[in-house]
């Protein structure tokens, strides 16, 4: 068995649509990615309280970033006009495709990036899980048991009072 063409086992792009027209977001370059994957671990760990690579942020500063993920789509959806709430969110989308995958991002764009909407609540979770079940469980124990009264002469025992 030998190994196929990794570039036609992949998909390499990340279909946006926007205003009835699908802008294509191309696979970035490796650089690409690994910076985008420094910045974001780099702002999570600032955002955390923690200390941030500033070299790192900084290098993020200097560059289009969004026009790094983007790629060629980035072009294309300025010279169209579209809106810089839809090109942000297009570009965090493909941000979270780089560092995460396809499905992340799809669940981004399709909530418009509301977080409160990637996080399903409980009853969500364990209807798609499986987890939940009708059978009603045992009360929990806590590993002890109710002990019957003292047999020996104990209170409320009958036995033989003590001399």
């Amino acid at each position: 068995m030998a190994f196929n063409e990794l570039g036609n086992l992949l998909d390499d792009s990340l279909p946006l649509p926007i205003k009835g027209k699908v802008y294509r977001v191309p696979a970035p370059s490796a650089a690409t990615g690994l910076r985008v994957q420094a910045i974001m671990q780099a702002a999570a760990t600032a955002a955390d309280g923690g200390q941030a690579d500033r070299e790192v942020l900084a290098d993020a500063a200097e560059r289009d970033m969004y026009a790094d993920v983007l790629g060629t789509a980035h072009a294309e959806m300025v010279a169209d006009g579209v809106e810089w709430p839809m090109l942000k969110h297009a570009a965090v989308t493909a941000m979270v495709w780089i560092i995460q995958s396809k499905d992340r991002a799809e669940a981004y764009w399709n909530t418009g990036g509301d977080p409160s909407q990637l996080a399903p609540n409980r009853e969500q979770r364990r209807s798609t899980s499986g987890a939940a079940n009708k059978t009603r469980s045992r009360g929990s124990s806590s590993g002890t048991r109710h002990r019957p009264a003292n047999r020996r002469g104990g209170k409320g025992s009958s036995g033989a009072a003590h001399k």
